[in-house]
């Protein structure tokens, strides 16, 4: 897993993992989640992954957009 760059310093994510089709996301508090594109689906993973890699919104977008969706939750 890559850290996630934290650019507004006040972010719930530690660390994620891009691949092809899914993002698994570490959050501070409360473990690993994957996401894909069956489970929130395509357009949600893309966002996802984009955010991710700039650094900025990955917290707040599961926050407002996919909540409980996660295709699971690895630990």
């Amino acid at each position: 897993m890559k850290p996630y760059r934290n650019r507004s310093g006040k972010s719930g994510v530690a660390a994620y993992e891009n691949g092809e089709g899914f993002i698994r996301v570490r959050f501070v508090h409360d473990g690993t989640y994957e996401y894909t594109d069956t489970r929130p689906g395509r357009m949600h993973v893309r966002n996802m992954q984009k955010l991710a890699e700039a650094g900025i919104g990955l917290s707040t977008y599961i926050s407002r957009f996919v909540r409980e969706r996660y295709a699971r939750k690895l630990d």
